[in-house]
Formats: structure tokens, sequence, C-alpha cells
């Protein structure tokens, strides 16, 4: 199922898409929570609903008339792994940038959070902005000392993410945070696709295009510690709630393996496709005057 949050009529509400229509999920199942997560949490028994609903319902809207918005604008944490995949270990490391030992989280601030096909800024104060085709993981249980066997049953769904970083900022911080956390630096969606739709997360084709010409071109399965594990690991130090956000690593061709010329610019367009659950795509833009 994908749970989507949008805008129509200056109204922002959540539905579900099929196709190329969005169905209000009020209109659906009037009791419904009015959140994508709660409906999370709400599970298996009012996605039953929900889909018993749908076999009965007209009068879809038309994807092309509503605006999408970030599924979760508000979640209590956006975490993300660095370093994940072996190439990208290995670009970086042609870089002089010393591989991990082990699993290495950052946040992104949730401020940072926008549309799937919002602008992103180039921030005034930074001349190196990057992107990082990412899967993303929304949670869907509050959990702690989850086991990697067991993790599975806490994931909410999965997104399409562009971990957004500003490398000069990134460099100059031990903590990573501050690179990551621009604003407009976090755009996700286009909607949540949920957990039992994707039958292994470990097996998705994710790409990434600027301006058309393909830079990111990358398989779930290379991940270095793959997503139950970093569900484990984190549980071990924080309690994760409904909707928190993991972004779970990169792949190789991100910007600044490129230098220079491989680094974002005012104008460029980054798509971000990820099989089985769809794409973003967003304009680079310079940042508004204060």
């Amino acid at each position: 199922m994908k749970l989507a949050r949008f805008t129509v009529g200056g109204q922002p509400q959540i539905g579900v898409v099929v196709d190329d229509q969005i169905f209000p999920l009020a209109l659906l199942v009037p009791q419904a929570p009015r959140t994508i997560r709660e409906v999370l949490v709400a599970g298996a028994e009012l996605r039953g609903r929900i889909t018993a609903a749908l076999t009965k319902a007209t009068g879809g809207l038309s994807l092309s008339s509503v605006k999408l918005e970030a599924p979760i604008p508000d979640p209590q944490k956006y975490l993300a792994i660095g370093m994940n995949y072996a190439d990208h270990v290995e670009e970086a490391r042609k870089g002089g940038v010393t591989a991990p030992k082990t699993q290495i989280w950052f946040n992104k601030q949730v401020s940072c959070i926008t549309g799937p096909f919002d602008p992103v800024d180039y921030p005034r104060v930074s001349t190196m902005v990057d992107y990082e085709a990412e899967l993303g993981v929304v949670i869907g249980k509050r959990c702690r000392h989850v086991s990697a066997t067991d993790a599975k049953d806490v994931i909410g769904g999965y997104f399409v993410a562009n971990d957004v970083t500003a490398r000069d900022w990134q460099f100059q911080s031990p903590t990573i945070t501050l690179g990551k956390s621009f604003d407009t630096h976090g755009p996700i969606g286009p909607w949540i696709v949920t957990a039992d739709e994707i039958a292994d997360p470990h097996a998705l084709d994710l790409r990434l295009y600027v301006n058309g010409t393909l830079r990111q071109n990358g398989n779930t399965r290379d991940m270095i510690y793959n997503i139950y594990a970093q569900i484990e690991h984190l549980t071990k130090v924080m309690t994760l709630e409904p909707g928190d956000l993991l972004a779970t690593g990169t792949c190789a061709g991100v910007g600044i393996a490129g230098g220079a010329d491989g680094m974002l610019k005012v104008g460029d367009v980054v798509r971000v496709e990820i099989a089985s659950i769809g794409h973003i795509e967003n304009r680079v833009v310079a940042e508004a005057a204060a």
C-alpha cells in the first residue's frame, strides 16, 4: 500500500495511491487516523479495511492534480548511516577518508525535511553541495533492544530519500550533523510503501540522475550493514518511535568523488529512483535572501 500526504485546494490530507490516482483516506475509511504515522501504528487490521474500501472506491483524484508533500513531516528522529556500501567506502578511501570499523550514525535535523518534488536550497554559506541516493525506512512500532531477527516486525514502510549534504560544513565538524541538516536538505517520498509490499528490501535497484545523466547506480543488496542490523544497533542505544526515519546509506557515484565538476549547481535537477517504491525529483535553487 502506498500512503501519501498531499495538498489539494489548500487542504493537507493523506491518501492511498493506486496507479495514477490518489484516494483520500477520510473518504475510504472515515474513522481512520489523519496521519501516516498513526496509520502505520494501526497495522494490518486497518490496512485490511482500507483495501476492502478500495475495491468499491470511485472518484479518485489524479496524481497530477495534487501536490505531494513529505509523507512524514514531523518525525522525532531522522537518523542516517554513513559509509554503508562497499563501493562508496572505496571511492571515499581514494579521497583519503578512512573506512569505518563499525556503524557510523549521524542526525539529519528534522527541520531539513521537505517534499518529494520541492526545491532544494543551495545555501549562501556553502560551496560544496552534494547528493546521496538512499533507501529510507520509517519505523512503525515503538521499540528498544530489537534483535536483527525481529527487526522486520518494527518497520512500517519504505521511501525514497536524497541525503543532500553540504560537504564543506560536513568536513568542519566531526559530528557531521551540521553538513547534513540545512533546511530543505531532506527531500523524502514520494509516499510510504508499507513493509508488507516489499518482499526483500535488500534487493532493490537505486539510481540517481543529475539533469538526466546517471550518477549513481546500485542495489540495496550491497549494504555492508543491512537494515535489520542497523535497527538492532540503534535500539541498543535508544528507543525508536513510530514515524522515526532512517536513511540506510548511499552507493558509489557521489558528486565529491568527481571533484568540483561533480558537485551540484543552482539549476540542477536531481532525480532519485528506487525500484518498487517510486522516485523523487528536486531542483536546486539559490537560497532566498533573509
